[in-house]
């Protein structure tokens, strides 16, 4: 090509491109910033509006009134006092239109109730609240279980789907995805609507059928949350995370379709709600999961050592990785250990298809190193080792009678018997983050040459917050077909090379709008937050690159997209544009929301 050749096709490029900015920019003049609308704008709703919308969902339509709705007049009435009381009760909060288990997050959301809510009783009318924001541009919120800590399942001035009425759930011992018959054979599994919570599906699954299905550990969180953020249980080392278990989605697109989404049909989105979901992809109505064969015991090794020195505390950090490098990195075991400020080192680990007897000599050698030296460490609650059929595991009946220390029972009058929660889980129920940081570490770590380094950015992270270390939400360690399974989700490929989860976290007593008193102490959550930030820094100086776990990440990261999804971002991403182009389905630290203004209301591009 000569010189004058390539002049010409530059300037014939400069003019193409001016040509494509002066259209941009003139269509941009002509086409008003998208905005939802909100009570009072101009393009809210009619109230004959909402009554068509009312008569289509058969009289169920819901004007969402505040949790606390009694306090509103003052505290000292009957009403609220019995309000307050019930906000310590998990259940009773996720039986509220208004309700989130989380109340709020120092300087980033608090709890607002939706102004409607349909409750979908049916894939209908999950269809008709769809078309219904849709048409009248509508902040839309999707809420099944009510856990995220990110405030994904509310949002102040929107129309709210609440899916928690859609419970059932329905065994299969041989299933096969729509479209598959003839690429897969069929595999025992569990169908479940995505209003239901994780203890009732155990139940269907392991207490009454002898099977194991990846859920979660809190009893009361939300089946679909959990699959879409691609979570974990406690017995992930050995199944992996919950996601890669997923066989087939029914979900309701932006457009009002409803779509079958599995490896043969759909497979784009079904690939995108393994891990990418996270309500930001459509309104997920039904999963079917895999499910698998239950190991004969589960068990658990918990208790407390506290060290009388900084160096003393040293030691014992590096004498536990060494033992968990060596002995407990495997898929028998999972949950966590806590490394805190005050020099206790907290077992909080379980354990999967090992007896009691087997369990106990596997711990046997750290606890002989802690016996050794009493001059140094001291027990600060008894380490105990305790296992039980694995089909009870999840048995209410057989836990309350056995070992009722280990759940609370729903309290209120005519309750459902197999309404329990954790004690552990008590501090969660409507908690007001202060901060919350997640990192997943690499194995490497655990290599000789680098336990030092590992042991040392443990003490340090400690002497600023407490850390724990949450060996089920890494999956390095994990079978082959486990890690196999995870590498097929949209989670960062992070998550396979992990041997766990990191997490510094603190929040403080429920704040929900119209709580009496002086409300949540800000001064004290900003000293907390920054606390963590200077903790999760020395993590973030050994693993720079470390990825974050999305339904546990920092709301403020501004790395999120990279952290929560590595390199499938830009494939999720495509795969929001095809089936949601104008963000309908907007969550914070969801696919897309980049476009759009922290409160979902205005588009930013």
């Amino acid at each position: 090509m000569t010189i004058i050749d390539r002049r010409t096709m530059l300037q014939n490029l400069s003019a193409t491109a001016l040509l494509a900015g002066t259209i941009s920019r003139s269509r941009a003049a002509e086409s008003p910033v998208m905005r939802r609308v909100r009570p009072g704008d101009p393009g809210w709703p009619t109230p004959a509006a909402w009554d068509d919308l009312n008569r289509a969902l058969e009289g169920r339509l819901i004007r969402v009134k505040p949790l606390l709705a009694s306090c509103e007049t003052g505290s000292d009435n009957s009403g609220c006092q019995d309000e307050l009381h019930e906000l310590k009760n998990p259940y009773y909060i996720g039986e509220q239109p208004a309700g989130t288990q989380t109340s709020g997050w120092v300087d980033a959301w608090r709890s607002a109730p939706s102004v409607y809510a349909v409750p979908a009783h049916t894939t209908a009318d999950a269809v008709a609240a769809v078309n219904f924001a849709r048409k009248h541009r509508l902040r839309l919120v999707v809420k099944g279980g009510g856990h995220s800590y990110l405030g994904g399942s509310n949002a102040a001035d929107s129309l709210l789907i609440w899916m928690r009425p859609m419970d059932a759930v329905t065994l299969h011992e041989s299933f096969v995805g729509q479209g598959c018959a003839a690429q897969q054979p069929g595999v025992p599994a569990v169908s479940i609507q995505t209003g239901a919570r994780w203890l009732p599906v155990y139940n269907a699954v392991t207490t009454r059928s002898g099977r194991y299905v990846q859920g979660g550990g809190c009893t009361t969180v939300g089946v679909a949350g959990l699959v879409l953020g691609n979570g974990f249980g406690s017995f992930s080392k050995r199944y992996g995370s919950a996601g890669s278990a997923l066989l087939e989605a029914e979900v309701v697109t932006a457009d009002g379709a409803v779509r079958i989404v599995n490896a043969c049909t759909n497979p784009d989105l079904f690939w995108a709600l393994k891990g990418g979901g996270n309500g930001s992809l459509g309104v997920v109505t039904r999963l079917t999961l895999q499910t698998r064969t239950l190991a004969e015991f589960c068990g658990l090794a918990f208790g407390s050592i506290r060290a009388n020195s900084d160096d003393a505390f040293r030691r014992l950090i590096a004498q536990f990785t060494e033992f968990y490098a060596r002995t407990l990195f495997n898929p028998h075991w999972g949950e966590s250990v806590a490394i805190g400020r005050n020099n206790v080192l907290g077992l909080h680990m379980v354990f999967h298809d090992l007896s009691q007897v087997q369990a106990r000599e596997i711990f046997k050698p750290f606890l002989d190193f802690v016996a050794a030296a009493s001059s140094d460490y001291a027990i600060a609650e008894p380490v105990q080792i305790l296992s039980i059929p694995a089909q009870h595991w999840w048995d209410t009946e057989y836990v309350s009678k056995n070992a009722p220390w280990v759940v609370v029972h729903d309290p209120r009058s005519g309750a459902p018997e197999a309404n329990i929660w954790y004690p552990g889980n008590q501090g969660e129920v409507g908690w007001f983050i202060h901060g919350y940081e997640s990192a997943w570490l690499p194995a490497g770590l655990l290599e000789e040459s680098r336990l030092g380094q590992l042991n040392e950015m443990l003490f340090a992270t400690s002497r600023h917050w407490p850390v724990a270390l949450h060996f089920n939400k890494g999956l390095a360690g994990a079978p082959p077909e486990a890690i196999a399974a995870a590498r097929e989700t949209a989670t960062n490929p992070a998550v396979t090379e992990a041997f766990a989860l990191a997490i510094i976290g603190a929040g403080g007593p429920p704040a929900y709008p119209g709580m009496p008193g002086p409300g949540p102490d800000l001064v004290l959550a900003r000293r907390d937050a920054a606390a963590i930030a200077k903790a999760i820094g020395v993590i973030r100086d050994v693993v720079p690159d470390a990825g974050s776990y999305v339904s546990e990440a920092s709301f403020s990261d501004p790395e999120w997209q990279r952290r929560c999804f590595g390199e499938n971002y830009p494939r999720l991403l495509a795969v929001k544009r095809r089936y949601d182009p104008d963000g309908l389905f907007t969550t914070h630290h969801g696919v897309g929301s980049e476009d759009w203004s922290p409160d979902g209301f205005t588009r930013l591009s």
